[in-house]
Parts: structure tokens; C-alpha cells; sequence
């Protein structure tokens, strides 16, 4: 039995070219006559399908004779899929296509109708890793194409499929409200996924969510295209349950087609594609195919499958049947489609021996150039006009009202300030609209703005986070509020490998510009439990490119959010606006009525830059430094004064952004005290940026006569009442800390 298939699969095909006969004179016909009586598939635009979807079973061969040269990188193929080529050729190249990995067919059929674009060579150029690949520079193998509105998919199984139907969704709210869109307001969507895919929570989260928009008549025009190959990797899916599941998926319109029969693919995919682009209502469809040469380069499939069914799958090879309709009804001749074959296949070999010699990416940096944030002095708030402003605020500025204000109530108008400053904006999430949020953070603002606007959404983080990254690839800026933090995990991976690396995988040419705003952390007085009060972002500190701002304070807050939302405008940064939730409503920090946790509304071209601490300190010499955020910077303040009493003096440094971390204050703040106190309210191991602190201040040679301790909360869920205080930081233990390590004598 042989272990690589590739050889069989091309020698199926040359074979055909070798033996066939030649056209029927019964079939024969001109080039602009259907091709089979009753289709709508001429024979013309059947060669250019055939074109494409060769031209796609041959980079597949290539790619896997590059690999066994040390040359490629990626072999993850197409073949079998080709009849997905219907739809890149009947879909305009205006419509957003999200991609499945097999879809070589639909990128060669677009392209092809593209302006200025070298299809063969651009697919060489990925294979090969090169720095001179258009869509990723060389950072992965993806299809993508910024002219061809093809964004590109990382290979995280559906996890494309929420932001897929969310741009659908934004598509129609864009022509509703008369904002501009980058695409035409009667576009629809295009996303494309295997059957195995089909079973993933993302994936059912995404047909949910379009689903849903259907069943509250709200547009949502998008074709999930079903590519059933029948296997995942070596998992077999039931036979017929893919039909059986979705043709009764209420809000969805069900259409089917064989993949190995490309007139009657042709025909159906026209048919959903029309009637989704008049309705405006989803499609599922569903595209038998069949999967040859095994998942990958790397797959081996006969140690899963027989000899007798591999070659029965490889006999339903769609191109064989393809070719043979194209030679029998003379479409084209014998010698010519060989003619075309030797061609295509020369003309990728030599593409792919050219895109081997270019240059590969050969420094850190210039990996990484995608996820830089940008320079804070370049970062520029947008402010309305006065007048607007006004009207939004009920005819007095914030900035002129003297009264000083918690936390919550300054969110809420810096996020006013921002909606009227960007038309384009957009705030949603659960409850957010006339209830103004669970905490009542968002009060006001649909009222202010409109329910086009500021608006609810299904209970489902994943289908959240989705819509934010279609608005913002659609050139909005999206506002998502998650509940609480612990809710953010249930759908992480749209931002990691989602949202965050878009512009890694475009190099820069997409962007989902986003301020994802999560309630979080801990100190509810008992009330809530784990849920309420998650106490770990470390699942959020490793994702690279993130920006991620964590105030306090009301005026820190106002600053920080104009920040985010000019690093997301003007940069595309994805921002996480960490909000402390013990801290929304409180007035006092030392002693009640004392007011001095209400801060006044900061005018409105005044930001936090990112990555700027804030320093408390004395007049003079300061015996530690205090470094803390959130509501550790709050207790920490309330430490400080306890301190004074003990003869202590301690400077106080509130990192506010956690990415990009501060350090370089922390440093310098750290050598001016010779001892530092790391007060991190997250868990001890790894759930918070206090690790990351301490190393960075232990490998900088400048600092290594300064004392180091940090204090954390135990590694432990947050129970419900009293015993909430067991597990965390506590301003007493800040205050035992701090004079232990004043204590201490230096070696």
C-alpha cells in the first residue's frame, strides 16, 4: 500500500488526458450555450471554472514537492474541493469572503477577476514563507487579499464564523443608519468551513447568531458554505447528518449541491446567492465533496483508512468528472486541455522555484512590526464640536459642572463624549441599552444616540466579540461590553486568535479596530461569588498587540478611554478597558464623606498617554515604592496613609495600563526608593502582571540592589461573603508588607 496518494490522484487525471475520446457530437455545442440542457453554466464560463480549480489541484502538488525539497512550509490542500470555484467566480469581488483552508479553487476563480493581481505567484510566495507575501508577509499560509475582500482566517477550527455573520449583520446596520461602509450596501458574505468544523461551539455560535438576527427580522446576509468532505482529519461524520441537522436549523435556508457535478453547483450556488442577496437572510449551504491526498502533507492516511477506500475516493476525484463533461460536450479538445495542463503546471513550478529565492523575514522586529503599538505623542482624540457636544450632554459640558463624580458616572460621559465624536461608533453587549447595563454604566446612551446605535445583544460573548471585529473591519469602532470579566473566557479566542492577530496575519492591511469593555476583578463585599468577581487576567497579559488600559479613578478613566479609542481608530488596536467593579461607586477612600475617590471631568483633548503610570508621592525622600493598579492602587493609597503612622513614607505608582506595561517608570521609581512592593490583586501564579514586573526589574543590572516583594491573592475561585476577604489582598496586609520590607537590612 502506498503511502503518499498524491502520485495516484495525478496519474487518474493524465490518464483521462491520455485516453479519452474527445467530444460527443450529440453534446457538442456553442460556448455560450449551457453546458448541460437546463443549467445556467456556460460552456465558456465552465473553462474559466476548470482553469481555476486546476490550477488549484496543481499548487497543491507543488506545495508538497517544495515541502519534500525543505522549500514549503504548508500543505494543507484543496483537492477534491475544487467545486467551491462557483462561488469565487459567482460572487462579486466586493462581497466578504472568509475562508476555509481548502479553498484554493475560490481564491483562483476571484483572482482571476481581479485588477492587477498575480493569483499563481502570490500562492507560491506563501508556501515559501517569503517576506514578499502580499497578505502575510510571510507570517503564515493564508488566504487573504486586501482588493479582493478576502480577510485573511488563522487556522483556529470556525473560529471565523461569528465574525463572519457579525459583518453580515453590520453590513445592513450601516445602510439603516446612512453611514458609509468600504462596500456596497447590497453585499452579502461568504463563509466557508468543513463539515468536522460544523460541530465546533464557534462555528454553531455563528449560525446561531444569524439565526437569530433572522428570527428578530433583522438582515443578516450571509452564505455558510458547508465544504462536507465526510471526515475530520480521521473522524468520519455521519452520513447525512450534516442535512439532517442543518435543513432544520430554524432562521437558515437550507441549499445542497454535489460537488462532483459543477453545472448543477454552479446552479444551486447562484440560487442561494441570489436569494440571500434579495432577502437578506442567511444560507446554509451544503457542498458534498470529497478530501483527496489525506488532511495534510504530514497525514498519513492509511493508517485509518483502507486501500480499497482510498481508491474509491480518489475515483470521485470532482476534476475527472469535470474534465470528461468539458472534453465530451467540446468545450475544449483533447490537446488543448493537455496543452493547458502542461502549461499551468510549468508556469507553477517555475513560480514556485522564483518565490523559494525571495527574501524571508529575517529579524524579530520585522516579524513582529504588525502588532507594534503606536507612539502615544501620535495618538491624536477625536473631540465633537461644541454643539454637538451640548446635545448630547442636555446643554451643559461636563468639564463646567465643579462637582466631582465616581467612577461609573465618568465612564458613562467619557464614553458619551466619544459616541458623539465618532458617528461611526458603536456600544452593545448584554443589557446595555434602556437598562444601562448591569451596573448601570451605560445609562442614557441609547437615548442619547439611538437604538441604531447603542444596543443589545444575545447572550453569547463569542457572538459579542464577533460583531465587534465585523464593525470594525468594516471601518467602525466597535464599543462590546462583556458582563464580567469571568465571561470573557468563554469566548477568548476572539480576541487571541481572532481580533489580536488579524493585522499579524495581514501584515496590517486588515485591522478590527475594537474597546472591548469587561467589568472585572474582585472586592464586591461577598456579594456575587467567582463569577462576579474573577480575580485572573493572565489569560488576557499574554496575547500579543493587545493594548489593555485598567483605571481607578474617574478622571483616569475618561483619559484612558480617549486613548483606546484613538488607538483603535487611528491604529486599529484591539483595546481591553479593564473596570474595576467595587470601585464604580465609590466616593471615599479613607474615611467616610471624605470624597476623595470623585474626581472632576477632565476637558475633552486631555488623554492618558498609553503606557503612563501615575505617581503619588511625597515631598522628599520616600522610603518603598508601591506599585499596584485597580483596586490594589486604592488600597495600597489607604495603606500609604496608615504607613505615615508606623513613621513610613511610601510612593505610590498606579500602572493604569497594563499593556504596554509601564516598566520603564516602575524602574526609575524603583531606584529612587531602593525598595519596591509589587500589591497585585490576582491570583499568585500567573494571574496578574506582578511576575512579570519583578522579572523585568531583576534582570535590569540597574536595579539590583533594590529589595523586592510583591503580595498577591491566593490561588483560589472567590468564595461568596466574608470568606472573599480569605484569598485577597487585604490594605492591612499591604501595610504588614511594607513594613517588613522597610525592616529588612540590606546584605
Amino acid at each position: 500500500m502506498s503511502i503518499r496518494r498524491e502520485h495516484k490522484v495525478q496519474e487518474r487525471l493524465e490518464k483521462l488526458l491520455a485516453e479519452h475520446q474527445g467530444a460527443d457530437p450529440a453534446r457538442v455545442g456553442p460556448l455560450d450555450a449551457p453546458i448541460v440542457e437546463g443549467s445556467t453554466l456556460t460552456r465558456r464560463t465552465a473553462l474559466r471554472l476548470f482553469e481555476a480549480a486546476l490550477q488549484s489541484r496543481l499548487q497543491d502538488l507543488e506545495a508538497r514537492r517544495m515541502k519534500d525539497e525543505g522549500r514549503s512550509y504548508y500543505t494543507i490542500g484543496s483537492s477534491g474541493h475544487e467545486a467551491n470555484a462557483v462561488f469565487g467566480q459567482l460572487l462579486r469581488i466586493t462581497d466578504p469572503a472568509l475562508l476555509h483552508y481548502r479553498s484554493g479553487a475560490f481564491m483562483a476563480a476571484r483572482a482571476r477577476r481581479g485588477h492587477g493581481e498575480t493569483p499563481i505567484f502570490d500562492t507560491m510566495l506563501s508556501f515559501a514563507a517569503s517576506a514578499e507575501d502580499p497578505i502575510s508577509g510571510g507570517r503564515h499560509k493564508v488566504f487573504g487579499s486586501r482588493s479582493l475582500w478576502v480577510p485573511p482566517q488563522t487556522s483556529t477550527i470556525a473560529s471565523h464564523l461569528p465574525k463572519a455573520a457579525g459583518m453580515a449583520f453590520v453590513i445592513a446596520r450601516l445602510k439603516r443608519l446612512g453611514l458609509p461602509s468600504p462596500i456596497p450596501d447590497d453585499s452579502i458574505v461568504y463563509c466557508s468551513f468543513g463539515d468536522a468544523s460544523a460541530n465546533h461551539a464557534t462555528a454553531l455560535a455563528g449560525f446561531n447568531a444569524a439565526a437569530s438576527a433572522t428570527l428578530q427580522r433583522q438582515p443578516c446576509p450571509i452564505v455558510f458554505a458547508c465544504e462536507d468532505n465526510g471526515i475530520g482529519i480521521s473522524t468520519k461524520t455521519p452520513k447525512g447528518s450534516v442535512e439532517r441537522r442543518f435543513r432544520a436549523f430554524e432562521g437558515l435556508s437550507y441549499f445542497t449541491a454535489d460537488g462532483r457535478d459543477f453545472a448543477q453547483s454552479f446552479d444551486a450556488a447562484r440560487a442561494a446567492i441570489d436569494f440571500c442577496r434579495r432577502t437578506r437572510q442567511p444560507v446554509f449551504f451544503h457542498l458534498h465533496t470529497v478530501r483527496l491526498m489525506g488532511h495534510a502533507g504530514s497525514d498519513v492516511e492509511t493508517v485509518y483508512r483502507s486501500e480499497d477506500e482510498l481508491d474509491h475516493v480518489e475515483s470521485l476525484d470532482p476534476l475527472l468528472v469535470f474534465a470528461d463533461l468539458l472534453l465530451a460536450t467540446g468545450a475544449i479538445d483533447v490537446d488543448a486541455m493537455r496543452a493547458l495542463h502542461d502549461d499551468q503546471k510549468a508556469r507553477i513550478a517555475r513560480a514556485g522555484d522564483e518565490a523559494s529565492r525571495r527574501g524571508k523575514i529575517t529579524s524579530a522586529s520585522q516579524v513582529k512590526a504588525p502588532l507594534d503599538l503606536p507612539r502615544a505623542e501620535a495618538l491624536t482624540p477625536r473631540v465633537a464640536s461644541r454643539e454637538r457636544r451640548l446635545e448630547v450632554f442636555g446643554g451643559k459640558l461636563p468639564e463646567d459642572d465643579p462637582r466631582p463624580r465616581h467612577l461609573a458616572f465618568r465612564i458613562s460621559q467619557g464614553l458619551k463624549d466619544i459616541l458623539a465624536a465618532h458617528p461611526e461608533s458603536f456600544l452593545f453587549g448584554e443589557d446595555v441599552a434602556k437598562k444601562g447595563g448591569v451596573y448601570h454604566v451605560t445609562t442614557g446612551l441609547v437615548d442619547a444616540f439611538g437604538a441604531g446605535r447603542v444596543f443589545n445583544t444575545i447572550l453569547d460573548e463569542t457572538t459579542i466579540l464577533g460583531l465587534a471585529q465585523a464593525f470594525g473591519t468594516l471601518g467602525c469602532l466597535p464599543f462590546p461590553e462583556i458582563q464580567y470579566l469571568a465571561y470573557v473566557h468563554n469566548a477568548l479566542d476572539q480576541i487571541r486568535g481572532e481580533a489580536a492577530s488579524l493585522q499579524f496575519f495581514s501584515e496590517g492591511r486588515f485591522a478590527n479596530p475594537m474597546v472591548v469593555r469587561i467589568a472585572g476583578y474582585a472586592y464586591q463585599k461577598g456579594f456575587g461569588g467567582h463569577f462576579h468577581n474573577d480575580n485572573s487576567i493572565g489569560a488576557l497579559l499574554d496575547i500579543p498587540g493587545l493594548v489593555i488600559a485598567s483605571p481607578a479613578r474617574g478622571d483616569d478613566a475618561v483619559g484612558m478611554l480617549r486613548s483606546c479609542a484613538a488607538a483603535a481608530s487611528q491604529a486599529g488596536k484591539v483595546c481591553l478597558f479593564l473596570e474595576p467593579i467595587a470601585l464604580y461607586m465609590s466616593k471615599d477612600l479613607h474615611t467616610k464623606g471624605d470624597g476623595l475617590w470623585e474626581c472632576r471631568y477632565p476637558p475633552p483633548e486631555e488623554c492618558v498617554p498609553l503606557g503612563e503610570a501615575r505617581v503619588y508621592r511625597e515631598d522628599g525622600d520616600d522610603d518603598l515604592l508601591i506599585v499596584s493598579w485597580a483596586n490594589g492602587l486604592f488600597m495600597s493609597l489607604q495603606a500609604k496613609e496608615k504607613l505615615k503612622a508606623h513613621g513610613v513614607r511610601a510612593r505610590v505608582l498606579d500602572l493604569r495600563w497594563l499593556a504596554p506595561l509601564p516598566i520603564d517608570a516602575v524602574r526609575e521609581h524603583a531606584k529612587a526608593t531602593g525598595r519596591v512592593l509589587v500589591v497585585d490583586e490576582c491570583r499568585a501564579t500567573g494571574g496578574g502582571p506582578s511576575a512579570a514586573i519583578l522579572a523585568a526589574l531583576v534582570e535590569d543590572d540597574a536595579c539590583r540592589d533594590v529589595r523586592l516583594r510583591r503580595i498577591a491573592g491566593l490561588d483560589s475561585y472567590v468564595p461568596l461573603a466574608e470568606a472573599a476577604n480569605l484569598v485577597l489582598v487585604q490594605t492591612d496586609d499591604i501595610v504588614r508588607a511594607a513594613q517588613a520590607l522597610c525592616a529588612e537590612v540590606r546584605a
